[in-house]
């Protein structure tokens, strides 16, 4: 019974199931709750993206024990909880929305350290989860310094030309 339940949650209810980019569909998942949450104050997304990263450890840690493969490709549930990591640096807009999709895939990818550190070096859950969370916060930091990066160096007003 845990064991499809945990398989359940850690594939967004399937969605981890799909045959192609199922990361990029559970960062979708993610984009979903940032659009459906988008009235709560940010503090309170910071609070919700923190509980639902230890849950997503939980879950991951259950689900990969339940599928008897270490990260195994349709446990979606942490990049979930790495691009609401990512969208808890800013407010919500539809900029965000979309720029925080393109930067979280990025960092998911690209795994730049400390990320690929946490893939390849921690364990069980925390090991699924772990890079994700630090994708996220990379992506969220370049999400939330952009404007400042634009306005500093010109380029908004280049673009307006």
């Amino acid at each position: 019974m845990f064991d499809d339940l945990s398989k359940t949650l850690a594939t967004g209810f399937g969605v981890g199931n799909v045959p192609v980019a199922p990361g990029t569909f559970g960062t979708l998942w993610g984009c979903v709750l940032f659009f459906l949450l988008r009235q709560n104050s940010q503090m309170w997304f910071q609070i919700f993206s923190l509980a639902f990263a230890v849950f997503a450890i939980v879950v991951a840690h259950l689900a990969e024990k339940a599928y008897k493969k270490k990260d195994c490709q349709q446990i979606i549930i942490d990049e979930i909880a790495g691009v609401l990591f990512c969208y808890s640096f800013v407010t919500y807009s539809t900029f965000n929305l979309v720029l925080g999709f393109l930067f979280f895939r990025l960092f998911d990818v690209a795994k730049i350290f400390p990320a690929n550190w946490a893939q390849d070096k921690l364990k069980g859950g925390l090991g699924v989860v772990g890079d994700d969370l630090v994708a996220g916060i990379q992506a969220g930091v370049l999400l939330y310094a952009l404007p400042f990066i634009i306005k500093w160096t010109g380029w908004g007003t280049s673009f307006l030309k």
